[in-house]
């Protein structure tokens, strides 16, 4: 633990962490940092790492699709990650985690995902 938070010294401002009640966070954490305590703060990062593993036989090491290439790995889980954040629409609230967000208006198409300018 002491190692993650030293090696995000310097590369985001954020103090913000949420994590369980393991005692090892409070002896590393910074004084300054806000630290929110219980499942319900980490739900949602689980679940997203969840669908990173589900979509992704690049995280299988075990298995063939296991990409040796550090530049595919990263335009797979780009791929993955805007799939489910601007395109795909939740059963229960009709609409994108973008849209709930207040980022978008509407889901968006594949084409407008591919086409849209953005900076590598």
């Amino acid at each position: 633990m002491a190692q993650l938070v030293t090696s995000t010294e310097g590369k985001t401002d954020c103090q913000h962490w949420d994590t369980d009640g393991w005692g090892g966070y409070e002896r590393v954490l910074p004084p300054e940092a806000q630290h929110h305590i219980g499942k319900h703060h980490t739900q949602r990062l689980e679940r997203t790492n969840g669908i990173l593993r589900q979509q992704t036989g690049r995280w299988h090491r075990q298995q063939n699709k296991f990409s040796k290439e550090w530049e595919q790995t990263k335009v797979t889980t780009r791929l993955v990650m805007g799939y489910f954040n601007w395109m795909w629409e939740h059963s229960r609230f009709g609409n994108t985690a973008t849209q709930r967000a207040g980022l978008a208006l509407e889901s968006w198409s594949w084409h407008g995902f591919a086409t849209f300018p953005t900076l590598l």
